[in-house]
């Protein structure tokens, strides 16, 4: 991956260890030429038409509750139904929780999908699933592989070719990871580095800061004279190791070392990271947080070309700890700097305040540009919360059901589509898997689910085991 930070404290480093670890094709920080690799993989059959161009994938780590944001259910027992109370949207005969006052005025933008499940209630393997849009045969390996099945981002790169001098496949703030955990479906996996994602890396620290959303690594952490010096180092290494030679993929990507060297020195293309070029009202009216200022540059980047941007909403406090803050079990004890219950968390900052906000904000400005016809957002998680609140006033994990929210890219807004029980605990009608969430993505862009992409060997995979919910385009 190409981190477009600077480490906390001081520039990047690299130890020989990482070197051997992620191979030549990551030398020096830059993992930019493998994403500029495959230029041209046009598919070799005729495909149907697709609905959208772009997809912001937006994952709200930890599993957001079902029945407090898009799926009330005001005649439950109040154990069930929960302190907060159903409002009208802006199309009749829909409702959602009153913690989205704003997002409730766009309902005729999006679709509701209640009939999700998940197949694991472990954060871990459910994460997986849904990155990877199928069931993790590996479920106790969490670090990705190269045997692992792509993530989205990689497929559409693989099948639809690249963006000419953008990447095609861009995640921000920055990965996701627990701790020191590190998901599969956020690389290429057995397409091989080259469908890594460009990976934004920004310092795990004050989410809620009003700083400006820089992108440093793109413009002063490597100024003219420093990409000259990793060009050199590049050189160095190559000439002075056997790595590179003995790299199945090492020679057939030095062009794209190049074109990752003129990227990072090309005004044009670091445009499309740069938020300072937004107005100061755009950027109050997106938030002034990682949160808001995340969204505003998943639409410049959209605008400017990028296929598919993954965005990740997890939380760090000022001194850096880590709440992956959807998951609002409530706990005894302190939880980050921030209230310990699970539905003052849901009412914080930096929770359904900033989402409602930012989340609008995009739609709007995405609609406003003309953007959003040919733009697929989604918004999910891993899983939903229990239908019973616990003694902490939160949900706890729950995969017999979850809602995810589409919009833009050819999906028919205004509408709900499948229904939970009376408790919002469990699918009515029209089930929906992770496999078929990921394969109506896929369909998104002209893809059915039996189309196959290639190993580096040349074994064949289909993309998807799943069948995608066509009722929700048109």
């Amino acid at each position: 991956m190409l981190n477009l930070f600077p480490a906390v404290g001081g520039p990047p480093r690299i130890s020989r260890r990482d070197l051997l670890r992620m191979g030549p094709l990551a030398v020096a920080g830059l993992s930019l030429p493998k994403l500029l690799r495959a230029e041209e993989t046009p598919s070799a059959h005729p495909r149907p038409a697709a609905t959208a161009k772009n997809c912001i994938y937006i994952f709200l780590c930890g599993g957001p509750s079902q029945i407090d944001l898009w799926d009330p259910k005001p005649d439950a027992p109040l154990e069930i139904r929960g302190e907060y109370q159903p409002i009208d949207t802006n199309v009749p005969g829909i409702q959602i929780g009153d913690l989205l006052p704003l997002t409730s005025q766009r309902a005729d933008k999006f679709a509701i999908l209640r009939s999700q499940y998940a197949y694991s209630a472990a954060h871990g393997v459910a994460i997986m699933d849904s990155l990877l849009g199928q069931k993790n045969p590996r479920p106790n390996e969490t670090f990705p592989t190269r045997s692992d099945h792509p993530g989205f981002g990689a497929i559409l790169h693989n099948l639809l070719g690249g963006c000419g001098d953008l990447p095609a496949w861009v995640t921000v703030p920055r990965p996701f990871t627990t701790g020191s955990v590190f998901f599969k479906g956020q690389t290429g996996g057995f397409l091989g580095p080259a469908f890594d994602p460009f990976m934004l890396n920004k310092p795990k620290q004050d989410s809620l800061s009003h700083e400006l959303f820089q992108v440093d690594a793109i413009q002063p952490i490597v100024p003219a004279g420093r990409i000259a010096g990793r060009q050199k180092l590049l050189e160095q290494i190559e000439g002075t190791t056997d790595l590179h030679q003995h790299s199945t993929a090492g020679a057939d990507l030095d062009k794209h070392y190049r074109n990752a060297f003129s990227l990072l020195s090309d005004n044009g293309a670091k445009q499309a990271f740069d938020l300072s070029l937004e107005s100061a009202a755009t950027r109050t009216r997106y938030g002034h947080n990682e949160y808001g200022q995340s969204f505003l540059m998943a639409r410049r980047l959209v605008e400017a070309g990028v296929r598919m941007v993954n965005l990740f909403w997890t939380f760090f406090g000022p001194d850096g700890c880590q709440f992956n803050l959807w998951d609002n079990h409530g706990i005894d004890g302190p939880v980050c700097g921030g209230p310990n219950r699970g539905n003052a968390m849901l009412r914080h900052e930096y929770c359904t305040p900033s989402f409602d906000r930012s989340f609008t904000a995009l739609l709007d400005d995405l609609d406003d540009r003309g953007l959003l016809d040919e733009t697929l957002v989604v918004v999910t998680g891993e899983f939903g919360r229990t239908p019973k609140i616990n003694k902490l006033a939160g949900r706890d994990h729950w995969a017999g059901c979850q809602s995810t929210v589409l919009a833009g890219g050819g999906v028919r807004g205004g509408q709900v589509y499948g229904s939970t029980d009376a408790h919002a605990g469990y699918v009515q009608d029209h089930p929906v898997s992770p496999d078929d969430l990921g394969a109506t993505i896929h369909h998104a862009f002209g893809l059915s689910p039996d189309e196959a992409v290639y190993s580096q060997a040349g074994r064949p995979t289909r993309i998807s085991e799943g069948h995608p919910v066509v009722e929700l385009f048109g």
